[in-house]
Formats: structure tokens, C-alpha cells, sequence
């Protein structure tokens, strides 16, 4: 029996997923939720994502890079590394009624922002054998730096449930309901014994956001912040904790400047390691 759908079909909002500067790994997250993604089909037509079809639409077009829309929904992995990303995030925005960000990079510069803090050039010239022919920016940004953003979702990569609440969220034409608390959370809610204080391990739990269900507490070491900073974290005190847990000025930078970068939440460190040097022991 043929059943028309046509009108279910045009009436479904459209979805569109975008890759910028980035490793696919949150992209492919909405790909593993399988069985869910079968049923979010059925609510949502999905009009561009590279990363599932090599074809655009219902006409079996081959796929632009720059899309069409306009758009209800975009999701955006990646973050802003070259003069074409910034002027293609500028047409993203453009055709998409709702913009969510997704994944540290897109977020937070991701790893590749760590040229921020260095001379772009010398990175250029340690990688590539002809750096001359390589078109790229200084720093590495969030898409929030460049266009409004109407929603973020933090992980490396995103948690699957979290970006289905995110998608079912905007269907139902409400807020996400995603808690913006600690790792610490998550641990008390497993039953995890706290690394820190049982062990001495340094851990950046109690200043990242939840959503990874503290997967690396649960086997023993500490959190490594690949959620980013949690909601008003407290910064000044988890520096001073890394410290008595053993930690040099220079590792704790470092374990800040990893998946989230460029996070301006974490703007303080360098500056809060320093003054911890210089203070008396407790």
C-alpha cells in the first residue's frame, strides 16, 4: 500500500549539522545515537550533513558545503581557524532560525586553539613542509565569537543524551535541560570514591561540567576537563587545591589548555598559578 507523505514531510522541521575546524567526533555522535536517530527522522527532516549522505535534499543533488536552508535547526561542530570559516559561519547563521553549537572546539577553540598562546608561525613551520602554501588565522575561536549562538553544548566529544535532549528540546519549543553543576555531581551520584581526597590525585571535577557520567574518577584517575568549565566554577580555589595535590605553575596551565582552550572562564589561570607560587603553605 502507498501511503502519501508528502505533506508530513513538508511540514517536519528541517535539520542541517555543520563541520568547521574539528575532528568529526561530535558529529558522529548523533550518527551512534542509532535506534533514537531512526525516530528523530520521523519528527525531523535532516536537509545537510556530509558526514551521513554525499547527497542533498530529495532530488539526489550532490551536496554543497555551503548549504541552502533556510534551516530551523543547525548544529555546528568546529571552531573558527581561517578567514573562510569565519565568512561561512557568517551565511550558517544567516539561513538557521536556531543555532547550537556542539563539542569543545565549536565552544571553545578546542585543542587547536592551543596556538593561541604561542606564534602560529612556528607551529606552520614544525608541521608542514611548505608552510607557505597553508591560509590560516592566528588564533583558533568559538563560533560564539563570531555570530549569535542560541544554545552550547560542551563535551570532546558531546554526550549523545545530552544532544538528544538538546534536539527533542527544540522540537518541544522549549529550553534544553541540560544541568550546568560539576563532575563532583556526577561521582556522588555513582558512588565514586573522590580521587582527591582518598589518593591525593589532582582532578579538575570540581571545575567542569558535567556530562561524561565522571568516567574517569569511576576508573581511578582524574578528571581531565575534556566538558569544559562548569557554571561559575571556582577557579581560584581549584588552582590552589592543584597546587597542594603536587602540581608545578606550568602543569597546572597545561592541564587547563587542552580540549577547551580558549574557554574565557579559564582566562584566570595563568595568573591565579602564579600568585599560588608565591604563597605560603597551609
Amino acid at each position: 500500500m502507498v501511503t502519501d507523505l508528502g505533506p508530513t514531510i513538508r511540514t517536519r522541521p528541517t535539520l542541517a549539522v555543520w563541520k568547521f575546524a574539528s575532528c568529526d567526533g561530535c558529529q558522529l555522535t548523533l550518527l551512534d545515537c542509532e535506534d533514537e536517530l531512526l525516530g528523530l527522522t520521523e519528527r525531523v527532516r535532516i536537509d545537510h550533513f556530509l558526514e551521513m549522505t554525499p547527497v542533498e535534499g530529495t532530488s539526489g543533488e550532490r551536496a554543497r558545503l555551503e548549504g541552502r536552508g533556510p534551516y530551523d535547526l543547525s548544529l555546528v561542530e568546529g571552531s573558527i581557524s581561517t578567514a573562510e570559516d569565519a565568512e561561512r559561519i557568517q551565511r550558517v547563521r544567516g539561513i538557521s532560525r536556531c543555532l547550537v553549537t556542539i563539542g569543545a572546539c565549536a565552544t571553545a577553540g578546542g585543542v587547536q586553539a592551543l596556538r593561541n598562546f604561542a606564534d602560529v608561525d612556528d607551529f606552520l613551520a614544525a608541521v608542514y613542509a611548505r608552510p607557505e602554501y597553508i591560509a590560516t588565522l592566528e588564533t583558533s575561536t568559538p563560533v560564539s565569537a563570531h555570530v549569535p549562538v542560541d544554545f552550547e553544548l560542551r563535551g570532546c566529544p558531546i554526550d549523545r543524551g545530552q544532544l538528544l535532549e538538546v534536539i527533542t528540546a527544540h522540537l518541544a519549543g522549549r529550553k534544553p535541560r541540560i544541568p550546568d553543576h560539576s563532575v563532583c555531581f556526577e561521582c556522588k551520584r555513582r558512588g565514586t570514591t573522590c580521587v582527591t581526597v582518598a589518593h591525593g590525585t589532582p582532578c579538575l571535577g570540581p571545575v567542569t561540567h558535567a556530562g561524561c557520567g565522571a568516567i574517569c574518577p569511576a576508573y581511578g584517575r582524574g578528571c581531565y576537563g575534556c566538558f569544559g568549565p562548569s557554571g561559575r566554577p571556582n577557579l581560584r580555589s581549584m588552582v590552589a587545591q592543584l597546587r597542594r595535590d603536587g602540581m608545578s605553575e606550568r602543569d597546572i596551565q597545561r592541564v587547563f589548555r587542552t580540549f577547551n582552550a580558549a574557554s574565557p572562564e579559564y582566562a584566570p589561570v595563568p595568573e591565579l598559578a602564579a600568585g599560588e607560587r608565591h604563597s605560603p603553605p597551609v
